[in-house]
């Protein structure tokens, strides 16, 4: 009996690719595939796969937000995490919605394959790089308790949470009423205490930071 497959990733080449590499696998069926999270979760319970292959960020509704809804829609059908995303905040939070299994996009195909045969065997999966991932990030943490979070005031944490959220200097300055300089002023020393010299830097540490996610 052949391991029935669905594969979700809003990026076409990359799911095409995919589906045409692991058709050549006798023992895998390629039964549907889906481009954003809500797409996902409708075909998956109308198509009733052994495996969902997910990426993690997709539009309409994340693929962690659709695999804690499978979890629980379906919670026979298990779901593999397949994304480029290696921060320990998405590898935590897609195997608290119910993964499985959580793979990087540059894995081998024989990772891809042993991941597919023990999440399928009902077993859990992680690779050796998330695994490092995990660990170090744990290490980490034991060795400073302490957080960048508490060099920045109050203040500095609204306004860096804003310019993550994407918002502008006006209207960051209007909402906290305060003037554009001021925001400025702010964005500065925010820069300087955790060392972070672009606005994508800063929307980067916040998401690991949890301040805010890309499925809000």
């Amino acid at each position: 009996m052949s391991i029935k497959i669905l594969i979700a990733d809003d990026h076409q080449l990359f799911r095409e690719g995919l589906i045409n590499l692991l058709s050549g696998n006798e023992e895998i069926e390629i039964v549907g595939q889906a481009d954003d999270g809500k797409q996902v979760i409708e075909k998956t319970l109308k198509l009733h796969p052994d495996i969902v292959i997910m990426d993690i960020v997709m539009p309409l509704i994340s693929g962690i937000e659709a695999t804690g809804i499978l979890s629980v829609e379906a919670p026979t059908i298990k779901v593999i995490g397949l994304t480029m995303h290696s921060e320990n905040h998405f590898i935590k939070r897609m195997l608290e919605a119910g993964a499985f299994a959580y793979l990087f996009k540059n894995c081998t195909y024989d990772e891809l394959i042993e991941a597919i045969n023990t999440v399928y065997a009902g077993k859990k999966y992680l690779s050796e790089m998330i695994t490092e991932v995990v660990i170090h990030d744990y290490i980490g943490k034991q060795k400073q308790p302490s957080s960048d979070d508490t060099k920045l005031s109050d203040r500095e944490m609204e306004v860096l949470k804003m310019i993550a959220e994407g918002k502008t200097s006006r209207e960051i300055a209007d909402l906290l009423f305060i003037s554009v300089k001021t925001v400025g002023t702010h964005k500065q020393h925010i820069s300087e205490k955790l060392n972070l010299n672009t606005t994508a830097d800063m929307v980067k540490y916040a998401l690991k930071k949890g301040l805010v996610s890309l499925w809000e």
